[in-house]
């Protein structure tokens, strides 16, 4: 599940996803950048070579055969999908790098109008499975808006090359060398690279900056640094997070308010979302449904990992959201919301909410693909939807700039307001 085009040039995404930033990658951030989708009239190219053409072959019918017999709706949206083959599949075989291939891929992939459907190509699949381990970075993560061309700074990252080139959060980038950056690109350590970019107030911006070593960033930070509130900061939803959420609550006072930061998440597995949901929920209790191919509805359940926790922590809760919170970092906080056992801050969700899986493409690409619909609890279907925080409270770029959060503050403030109140009810034997 994930986030979309965290890898599609989602992120994860996406991914990435400094993405990776991923996990079921759906996510529509990346570290790094992207192009303009493909126009055929851009497919004018020397014929590839016959190892190339075989390549292309496999790899477009693998995808577009998953969708086929695999993707959640029989019925495909509606598209026609033999005649989906018949016009792409010539594009994606006369493509002869696989800029151009997965380009041809994820145009047919959009027929689906589905944020999870993507497929992400084999440089973009080893940047999100590094995205925390220590290798050649600029320092930016990217996060597409409404139109999925523009890519802005959504983060610029502390000591590394692109603080140090004055790249600033809020700018868009254009070209990398010239040309648009695409998943298939790789940067590598010493080698610089050109950066065009556009600011706020629409100039260019022309830097050079060399990639370098760095450690990767870290999946999930606890943050104890203010009186009687923890704050969980989760990239995204990787293996371990809920045991890892688990280990944080132990002995924690139950007077300590929690937040989960899961602002800019494209997602990742369904299994931690629903283990992050038994560290809050009673254990067993049903917090969606999710319906397959077949028509058959199975409930989700708070069963999940919590560490040594059999039962749920009785500390406040409050989740922070933004429009980069995909997938499970939108399943969470609406099992949250729904069950009254936590308020929601931030800015609305996108609604990219579908469960998906990847599969290995043949060149070593992945497809991310929705297997299953999803509702609520409750009957409520968020996908293109999304959450709805119960306090509005987004974050301006000139407040990221400057180190404020007010989303943050405002999760806090809510916190205290309702432990006053019950604290009230109590002292008045209500």
């Amino acid at each position: 599940m994930d986030g979309r085009r965290f890898l599609k040039v989602s992120c994860l995404l996406s991914l990435a996803l400094l993405l990776a930033a991923g996990g079921v990658s759906a996510s529509p951030q990346i570290t790094g950048d992207e192009a303009r989708p493909l126009r055929f009239s851009d497919i004018v190219q020397p014929p590839p070579d016959r190892a190339r053409t075989r390549m292309n072959e496999r790899v477009f019918d693998r995808v577009w055969s998953e969708v086929q017999r695999g993707y959640y709706d029989p019925g495909l949206h509606g598209v026609d999908w033999d005649a989906a083959r018949a016009r792409f599949r010539p594009l994606a075989v006369a493509a002869t790098d696989d800029r151009t291939l997965y380009r041809v891929v994820n145009d047919m992939l959009d027929l689906l109008d589905d944020g999870h459907a993507a497929a992400s190509p084999p440089a973009a699949v080893r940047r999100q499975e590094a995205m925390f381990e220590r290798r050649a970075v600029m320092g930016l993560t990217l996060m597409a808006g409404e139109d999925r061309n523009v890519w802005t700074v959504e983060r610029v990252r502390a000591g590394s090359p692109a603080e140090t080139a004055g790249v600033e959060v809020g700018w868009t980038l254009n070209t990398v060398d010239g040309r648009p950056w695409g998943p298939d690109v790789e940067v590598f350590d010493g080698r610089p690279v050109q950066l065009v970019l556009t600011d706020e107030t629409g100039a260019r911006r022309e830097t050079t900056l060399t990639p370098r070593l760095m450690d990767g960033p870290q999946p999930f930070v606890a943050d104890y640094s203010r009186p009687g509130v923890l704050v969980l900061r989760i990239e995204q939803f990787d293996p371990g997070l809920g045991r890892w959420i688990g280990h944080e609550l132990d002995g924690l006072p139950a007077d300590v308010n929690v937040v989960l930061d899961l602002r800019a998440n494209p997602g990742g597995r369904l299994w931690e979302a629903e283990s992050v949901l038994t560290c809050f929920l009673p254990r067993g209790q049903v917090w969606a449904t999710r319906t397959g191919r077949r028509g058959r509805a199975v409930a989700l359940k708070a069963a999940g990992d919590c560490g040594d926790h059999e039962a749920p922590v009785a500390n406040p809760v409050a989740v922070l959201v933004d429009k980069g919170s995909r997938s499970a970092a939108e399943l969470t906080p609406a099992a949250l919301q729904e069950a009254g056992r936590g308020i929601v801050v931030g800015e609305q969700t996108i609604g990219s909410v579908l469960i998906a899986q990847d599969t290995n493409l043949p060149d070593g690409g992945r497809l991310t693909l929705s297997r299953s619909d999803y509702v609520t609890a409750g009957g409520v279907r968020l996908e293109k939807r999304g959450v709805t925080p119960d306090i509005l409270a987004p974050r301006t770029v000139a407040e990221r700039r400057a180190g404020e959060d007010p989303t943050l503050e405002a999760a806090i403030a809510a916190l205290q307001s309702a432990d006053r109140v019950h604290a009230e009810s109590q002292s008045s034997g209500l």
